[in-house]
């Protein structure tokens, strides 16, 4: 019997074989071949997607999900493209990544709400009493710079000015402003207590 070869099946592929078979029965609407498709496969199935999810209630309504779109798409299915147990496993894989993502994204939209509508309660009379307090507390500091001090630290800071355009304004070099900035906000430092 030179010239003939043996056939090698792996166990895979016997396994797959009944498998094969029903879906062909399951593509003609044959219901006694969907039960026994689902008792070969089922079990497989949820493994898979237990492993994917962790979280075995919502396995189970995955692998509800994907044997219905087994029932209504099996007649789609081909068997040149790879083995009954392959396309389902493909197909539950597939979902039960879907579900991980679609938590995720439920999760990230309601992040997103809960910080819109997240309000900070404050008392906005204790909030404008404090602030009185502060500017003043700063007003009698600045107060207690040289006028040079202050005039630099005013432009810059309540005016918004850069050094160069306070020097421009007060004809003096950038230099100066600079050293009377720096000095100025070393005392303002020191008069209102802030530590570096």
């Amino acid at each position: 019997m030179l010239g003939r070869s043996r056939e090698t099946r792996t166990p895979d592929a016997i396994a797959a074989s009944p498998a094969d078979a029903l879906l062909a029965r399951v593509a003609e609407g044959d219901r006694q071949a969907f039960a026994e498709f689902y008792d070969l496969v089922a079990s497989r199935v949820l493994g898979l997607v237990i492993r994917v999810l962790r979280d075995r209630a919502q396995s189970e309504e995955v692998v509800q999900e994907v044997f219905l779109e087994v029932w209504q798409t099996a007649p789609r299915y081909d068997p040149s493209r790879g083995t009954a147990l392959t396309w389902i496993l493909t197909m539950a894989h597939r979902r039960a990544i879907d579900r991980i993502r679609s938590a995720q994204s439920a999760r990230d939209r309601e992040t997103r709400e809960g910080i819109r509508d997240f309000r900070i309660e404050y008392d906005s009379v204790s909030e404008a009493a404090e602030l009185r307090v502060e500017h003043e507390r700063v007003r009698r500091a600045m107060e207690r710079l040289t006028p040079l001090q202050r005039e630099a630290v005013s432009l810059a800071y309540y005016g918004g000015y850069s050094s160069g355009e306070v020097a421009e304004m007060l004809h003096i070099p950038v230099g100066t402003v600079k050293t009377r900035l720096r000095d100025g906000l070393i005392r303002l430092r020191d008069e209102l207590g802030v530590t570096r």
